[in-house]
């Protein structure tokens, strides 16, 4: 771990509980790796429970902590299920990721008779995000101490063509986020938004 910014990171990280939904491909896959090099025990949250096992048996084999637990994300009732799983496997949750996420490529005028469409990015982009934040922000709360990470998208400032309803959602987010941490800020949480 040669790496000044990996030094950096484990400063931050290391021994703490670090949820990363998504966790099992892409940015919250090698965000878990990373973190997990730094020290910290990553719980890993994604659909599918055969590829967080291959992610947290990759992480345990390079010396990290990893954990996982299968959750779908546009789905309340296991959101709630799992992080009632998850507040009884750890004393405290330090870093909240918010990772998982839907991208559709479709114009509006496509989208006329497809309001699916906007009803699935805004349950795993918007309501999903929220209702797992809702989940730990008072454990967060308690502690005086923790920090919020919404992966959101450059789209929500450059109004991208084709993408209505995947920046609309992360849209919604960040706004969210943006009142969250001026409410939270006296409780020494962090929201941050990437």
């Amino acid at each position: 771990m040669a790496n000044p910014s990996k030094k950096k990171i484990s400063k931050v990280v290391k021994g703490k509980n670090i949820i990363i939904t998504g966790a099992s491909s892409g940015i919250g896959e090698r965000t878990a790796f990373l973190l997990s090099e730094c020290g910290a025990h990553v719980i890993l949250l994604a659909r599918t429970e055969e590829k967080l096992k291959v992610v947290k048996e990759n992480i345990e084999v390079l010396g990290g902590k990893a954990s996982y637990y299968p959750c779908d994300l546009t789905d309340m009732d296991d959101i709630e299920k799992t992080s009632k799983l998850i507040q009884e496997d750890f004393d405290s949750i330090d870093v909240l990721v918010n990772n998982a996420g839907r991208s559709i490529r479709r114009s509006v005028h496509e989208s006329v008779n497809r309001f699916h469409d906007f009803e699935r990015t805004m349950d795993i982009n918007y309501f999903g995000a929220v209702k797992i934040i809702l989940a730990f922000l008072h454990g967060m709360i308690e502690c005086k101490t923790g920090q919020i990470v919404n992966i959101s998208s450059i789209g929500v400032l450059a109004n991208s063509p084709r993408f209505g309803a995947y920046v609309a959602s992360k849209s919604a987010l960040d706004a969210f986020s943006r009142c969250l941490a001026a409410e939270v800020k006296g409780d020494n949480i962090t929201i941050t938004n990437i």
